[in-house]
């Protein structure tokens, strides 16, 4: 088993780093507090143009083609420095996908350039409604076929990138006398399109430099090449690029606590009190050991999800086992270093309490925790013959 990276993953997992550094990191806690969309946007167009909006698309399609290792270790990199940078990213390079897999060859030489190069700032991921969060197979928008293309109804929430998206893929029920979950189709619609109404941007507890918005769609008119792949088939699409995305999430939980317990380490080496540098007492050790090796086990447990997926192998299992670890692990982590940093970890001058807040969403969306040990356990029972 070789857990060496490639020069190419390395080289990529570097340039993120620096990136992020200089870049992403000064302004994090100014998006945190005030927002700055136009400067959030502009590090949006310079990630675009060193090739992280598009890291798994082929180079003839207008990406980097680096893989999903790669796509690791760079949510990784920019979560240590932004968290709602990341998750922009994150969730565009999942509509990119999206597209790749069941778009036709019109659709993937549209928009998938539009989408990596930066022109677009950013993808939506329009599945989950208010009735229908954990369950996505309960929506009720509806796609409705007429002589002149599609007209959509219905709302989804939580959307990622609303705002300021170039291009929403959209679930919709097309088959409501089918069984649950065979009846939904997915749909590409082009941000300005009327009838695409973006609602409400949400007030966050954490990642507030990305928007979360309700989108409504009102009598909104598509045309009937919008429909990617096959008809009612789109839940199967769904849950299979849910599944890429916890790759995702779990690398980005992976770099908030990464960055949480990065800076409370070194506070502890320099803190002093009762005479002594506080890194020296066992209780302080203990916080250290315990999540460092914990955010280890989440970073094998990430990348070992994306080798497979990479590799082309079943990777379901491993991607809710990664996001589930690694989301929990990074939240012990936050929250151990508020602790090693005592009151100062509570205040706003200190990015510990940052972390925490950004840290929590990550047990919650892409599929709630709870959802993800039903799958783990699923997927073990199938090995030993349980229905």
């Amino acid at each position: 088993m070789d857990f060496e990276l490639s020069q190419e993953q390395k080289l990529i997992r570097d340039t993120a780093r620096a990136f992020a550094r200089e870049h992403l990191e000064p302004v994090a806690a100014r998006l945190d507090r005030e927002g700055d969309r136009s400067a959030f946007l502009a590090n949006l167009k310079s990630l675009a143009q060193l090739g992280f909006m598009g890291l798994n698309v082929p180079d003839g399609c207008g990406g980097a083609g680096a893989g999903v290792v790669a796509f690791a270790l760079a949510i990784t990199e920019i979560a240590r420095a932004c968290a709602s940078t990341a998750v922009t990213v994150s969730v565009t390079n999942m509509v990119n996908e999206v597209i790749l897999a069941v778009g036709s060859e019109e659709q993937k030489s549209r928009y998938l350039p539009l989408l990596c190069s930066g022109e677009y700032s950013a993808g939506a991921f329009a599945l989950t409604e208010a009735a229908a969060g954990s369950d996505p197979s309960a929506m009720t928008t509806r796609a409705v076929r007429d002589q002149d293309g599609w007209l959509l109804n219905g709302s989804k929430v939580f959307i990622t990138s609303a705002p300021y998206a170039g291009v929403f893929v959209v679930w919709a029920v097309t088959d409501p006398a089918a069984p649950k979950g065979k009846g939904i189709s997915c749909f590409l619609v082009e941000a300005g399109t009327p009838g695409l109404i973006v609602g409400k941007e949400e007030h966050k507890t954490g990642q507030r430099g990305s928007a979360t918005n309700e989108v409504l769609f009102q009598d909104c008119r598509i045309p009937e090449a919008a429909l990617m792949g096959k008809l009612n088939d789109g839940f199967r699409v769904a849950v299979g690029e849910l599944a890429g995305g916890r790759i995702g999430i779990a690398a980005l939980a992976l770099g908030v606590g990464l960055a949480a317990m990065n800076y409370a380490t070194a506070y502890a080496a320099e803190r002093v009190q009762f005479g002594q540098k506080i890194a020296a007492f066992e209780g302080v050790q203990w916080k250290i050991a315990d999540a460092y090796t914990e955010l280890e086990a989440a970073r094998l447990l990430t990348l070992s999800a994306a080798a497979r997926k990479e590799q082309g192998k079943p990777y379901a299992k491993q991607a809710s086992m990664a996001k589930m670890f690694a989301s929990e692990a990074a939240n012990r982590a936050c929250y151990s270093a508020v602790q090693i940093l005592g009151g100062y970890g509570y205040l706003q001058d200190f990015p510990v309490e940052r972390y925490a807040r950004d840290a929590r969403v990550t047990t919650i969306y892409e599929g709630t925790n709870e959802i993800q040990r039903v799958i783990v356990a699923r997927e073990i029972l199938k090995a030993f013959g349980s229905d």
